[in-house]
C-alpha cells in the first residue's frame, strides 16, 4: 500500500484461511450517533427505563452497529480498501451493551476467480462469546498488469 495506491490485498494475494479483526468498545455516544444517522430510535437502544421491563433488563446496542464493525474489517483490513460489498448474511446471537468490546473478524472461506468474488465468514464476539455470525461476499480488485 502506498499513498498513490491504497489497496492492501489484490484478489491474487488472498487465500482461504486468511483472517483479520478489529475491536471497538461500544459507548453511549456510539449508540446515540448510530441512532441519529440511521433514524433507528427504537427504545431498545435509547430508553433504559423501558428496557428494564423487558427480558433484556436494560438497553442494547443496535445489531447493525456490530454489523458495521464487520464492514470496517472488510474495508480496512481484509481484503481492505477497494473491496466492494456484494452480499452479507447476519444472525444475531446475543445482545451487545454499552461498555462491551466487540471484536469483528472476517475469514476467507472461498475464492471465485472468474468474478473476483471472495466469501468470508464474518463474526462478532464479546469476551469470546459469539454475538453475531454471518457470511459476506465482496468483489476485490485484480492486481494491475505491469
Amino acid at each position: 500500500m502506498t499513498a498513490d495506491n491504497p489497496i492492501l490485498h489484490y484478489f491474487e494475494d488472498l487465500s482461504e484461511g486468511m483472517s483479520a479483526s478489529v475491536a471497538k468498545t461500544v459507548s453511549e455516544a456510539d449508540i446515540y450517533t448510530f441512532a441519529g444517522v440511521t433514524m433507528d430510535t427504537n427504545p431498545a437502544h435509547l430508553n433504559e427505563e423501558y428496557m428494564k421491563t423487558t427480558p433484556f433488563g436494560g438497553r442494547i446496542a443496535h445489531g447493525m452497529l456490530s454489523a458495521g464493525f464487520i464492514s470496517a474489517v472488510l474495508g480496512t483490513k481484509l481484503p481492505g480498501p477497494g473491496a466492494i460489498y456484494v452480499g452479507q448474511t447476519l444472525k444475531f446471537k446475543a445482545p451487545v451493551r454499552i461498555g462491551d468490546t466487540v471484536t469483528a473478524t472476517a475469514e476467507v472461506t472461498a475464492l471465485v476467480p472468474a468474478k473476483r468474488f471472495v466469501t468470508l465468514r464474518t463474526t462478532c464476539t464479546v469476551a469470546g462469546k459469539l454475538v453475531l455470525d454471518g457470511e459476506a461476499t465482496v468483489m476485490v480488485p485484480a492486481r494491475p498488469e505491469s
